[in-house]
């Protein structure tokens, strides 16, 4: 049975308790990022992205992951520095998960089965030009 992705808690990167269900009636586009890897500077293409079309109703969430190659060693407070000095982040980021592997805690393990709700999932907005899309051999 899957879960509605709104009821799945989840934790902001300041440590706050925090639940999806903020953004329901938006697009949301969940990425697993990292601070250390060939991707990285994807961080400022999301962040264009973010504030070309939040007004729109798109919210990107940043969650951050080490289960590739460990390119997020970081605490928490570490990726926020990051992200905001590096790349001016602003959009939502959220704790440091588990996305593979075991034990993973709730949000990692439900948001891959997640369904989104009909009326976010029917919500039309532009396709906008691709970000940060160019692949490391890492």
């Amino acid at each position: 049975m899957s879960t509605a992705i709104y009821d799945i808690p989840v934790q902001k990167i300041s440590g706050d308790s925090a639940s999806l269900a903020e953004f329901k009636g938006k697009v949301l586009l969940l990425v697993n990022v990292a601070s250390k890897c060939g991707l990285t500077p994807q961080y400022e293409g999301l962040e264009n992205l973010y504030e070309q079309f939040r007004g729109q109703g798109l919210v990107v969430a940043g969650f951050p992951a080490n289960n590739f190659k460990s390119q997020e060693p970081g605490t928490n407070e570490e990726i926020q520095a990051f992200c905001t000095t590096n790349y001016g982040v602003s959009f939502p980021m959220f704790s440091k998960i588990s996305v593979a592997g075991s034990p993973r805690p709730s949000a990692s393990q439900r948001l891959p089965s997640a369904r989104s709700s009909k009326a976010t999932a029917s919500k039309r907005m532009p396709i906008p030009r691709c970000y940060g899309t160019s692949r490391s051999s890492s």
